[in-house]
């Protein structure tokens, strides 16, 4: 038998984490498929032919969209050629629906098998994308335990596999060896982690170190997303700020507590047991047309998860230096809103299940795809 393809479509960092772990258990089961697609270093590692790095694909809220729209036209039109001159069994589809929702339309026009990882929020907002699924794709695998009851409202075959972020814990750390390495003292630490999109960098970076200003006894630690380089963020650098490459869960580890922009970085860090205060900042015309759209209570996963405010979170005006250094000093000196966080991140490590999350995901696509009995 002919070795299985499959193409994967990945436009975002954490994308590329999931899908080097999906890559890797779907190549225990089946060391002989042919992968090529769309996402990073980490899937390209594991063995998919890289054609198209996540790093030029992330254009962010509706103006930039609109700014780039030439562009993302022409990533349309050079991803479906690549898809056809490969002739896939399936398409794996990562998260990403701006672009993915498009080309599983394509894909299922070409008779190609669609299967969807990890779902976009449509719980959210554009809740109408449920008709996209609905129409072009096979199979959702969704990895919050509320995903599936909504799709299964909508009869999308769905099928929940626990959050893969539970597989990338780390869990051997030495805070010594750690603060050796990136010669920090033994100064207690507060990381800040921007975002990774430059217009997200921009706008909570000043803040973030405005208000660790007010935190004089601490070391900071910015993570570097693994997007950008270094020059993305030299003008924030000093003596006193650090700046971290590859090392994002080791510093939750480490870090007494920490602001993070809303996104996967909120769950990440709750998984790994730091107190956060969660701030998020759009431009204005983004934010006023998300407003009129998101159908949600919180914009932090860790809250919509827990379904009620386990951490605090700052939007737009109230993501101030004053804000910031308030919620700050709430979870950092005082010890009953810390233990109460914390606790809140136990029973939310319950809720999202066990282990095993990509193994579970690669042995049921194999399946469907038609490699494993």
């Amino acid at each position: 038998m002919k070795p299985r393809k499959i193409f994967f479509i990945s436009g975002e960092a954490s994308g590329d984490l999931h899908g080097s772990n999906l890559i890797k258990a779907m190549k225990v089961n089946e060391p002989n498929l042919e992968l090529k697609g769309w996402g990073g270093d980490m899937m390209e590692a594991e063995g998919m032919e890289l054609l198209e790095h996540y790093k030029n694909l992330a254009f962010m809220g509706f103006t930039e969209v609109l700014l780039n729209i030439r562009t993302i036209l022409s990533n349309f039109k050079r991803c479906k050629k690549q898809i056809e001159e490969f002739q896939p069994d399936a398409i794996v589809f990562i998260d990403y629906p701006g672009f993915n929702l498009r080309m599983a339309k394509f894909a299922k026009e070409k008779g190609i098998l669609s299967l969807y990882y990890i779902s976009p929020q449509i719980w959210a907002w554009k809740q109408n994308r449920v008709k996209k699924i609905q129409a072009y794709v096979d199979e959702m695998y969704t990895i919050l335990p509320f995903e599936s009851e909504f799709y299964q409202k909508f009869n999308v075959k769905v099928n929940y596999v626990g959050h893969p972020l539970l597989d990338v814990v780390s869990k051997e750390f030495n805070a010594d060896a750690f603060r050796s390495k990136h010669k920090l003292n033994d100064s207690p630490i507060l990381a800040l982690l921007p975002g990774s999109r430059n217009q997200e960098i921009k706008r909570m970076l000043a803040v973030m170190l405005k208000a660790s200003e007010n935190f004089p006894n601490y070391q900071i630690v910015i993570a570097g997303a693994p997007s950008k380089d270094k020059a993305t963020y030299e003008g924030y650098l000093s003596e006193k700020v650090h700046l971290i490459f590859g090392e994002t869960y080791d510093l939750f580890h480490a870090a007494e507590a920490g602001w993070v922009t809303s996104g996967t970085a909120t769950l990440e860090a709750a998984i790994h047991n730091m107190p956060q205060v969660v701030v998020y900042k759009a431009g204005n015309i983004s934010y006023q047309i998300a407003k009129r759209l998101v159908k949600i209570k919180y914009i932090s996963l860790v809250n919509l998860i827990m379904d009620k405010e386990a951490v605090k979170e700052l939007i737009q005006s109230e993501a101030s230096v004053d804000q910031l250094t308030s919620e700050m000093k709430l979870i950092t000196i005082d010890g009953k809103k810390r233990e109460s966080m914390l606790q809140d991140y136990s029973e939310l490590r319950e809720k999202l299940g066990n282990t095993g999350a990509s193994e579970k995901t690669a042995k049921h696509m194999l399946k469907t795809i038609g490699s494993l009995k």
